[in-house]
């Protein structure tokens, strides 16, 4: 049977996209809405539901999991996607070694691995399942590295899981991993844990509470934070930061 959809009423286009989003600024609107042209639904029903995503190139199939929050592409991956793919020329991944914390579906992961990185995919024991299925079905002979799907809870056993003297990272991707959660403090040592000196880090971030700035203020003191892009219609930010020299700290 043929299902005939229009983009604009997929679903993750209603949560790109804020009641008041007429009121951002022109760029923003611009921005924003080729964002969500990537995105596209199924013209075919099929016995296992996915949502569609054009980026580098390819058609990127994601199965997400309604049941559980980290298991859905929310829009701040969206955002990390497309600055991925747009700004080649100043963060090349070819043939870098990324790390993406809180992967979830793993589509900015597999966005970047078919940019050419070596990717480690990493998210909580619960997830890796339906991580491994998407990036193995996204990026199988179609990725010059094969990436990695690897267990991270934050804080936990990081020096046996991922020692200092084996992180070797050159970018930490993290995509809406700042919300109403209790290990804030965990993620703070999970990114001063994976970063070296020279280690950029991308992460877009969603305002929704007071919580999200009073982390940013805390960020700041092991982090050297640099906004990138705003998108106020989505409440979404991009920063790109680095880690604060010993002498600056």
């Amino acid at each position: 049977m043929i299902k005939k959809t229009s983009i604009y009423s997929h679903p993750l286009v209603h949560r790109l996209i804020d009641p008041g989003a007429e009121k951002g600024k022109r760029d923003d609107d611009k921005v924003v809405a080729e964002i969500m042209a990537r995105c596209f639904v199924p013209s075919l029903i099929t016995t296992t539901s996915w949502e569609g995503f054009h980026f580098v190139g390819h058609e990127i199939q994601i199965t997400e999991a309604m049941d559980c929050y980290g298991a859905v592409v929310w829009p701040s991956a969206l955002v990390l996607c497309y600055f991925l793919e747009t700004n080649v020329k100043h963060y090349n991944m070819a043939d870098k070694n990324v790390i993406e914390i809180g992967a979830g579906t793993g589509l900015v992961s597999i966005v970047a691995s078919l940019l050419g990185a070596h990717v480690t995919a990493t998210d909580l024991p619960e997830l890796l399942g339906n991580l491994q299925y998407n990036i193995s079905r996204n990026t199988k002979t179609k990725c010059k590295h094969l990436p990695q799907v690897k267990e991270l809870s934050w804080g936990i056993a990081l020096d046996e899981n991922f020692p200092r003297s084996s992180n070797n990272f050159d970018y930490i991707l993290a995509a809406d991993v700042v919300y109403a959660h209790p290990f804030l403090e965990e993620l703070l040592i999970t990114f001063d844990h994976l970063c070296k000196e020279t280690t950029i880090i991308l992460w877009v971030m969603k305002f929704r509470l007071e919580k999200e700035n009073k982390f940013v203020d805390r960020f700041k003191e092991l982090f050297d934070l640099e906004e990138i892009s705003s998108f106020p219609s989505l409440n979404i930010k991009l920063y790109k930061a680095m880690k604060k020299s010993r002498r600056s700290a």
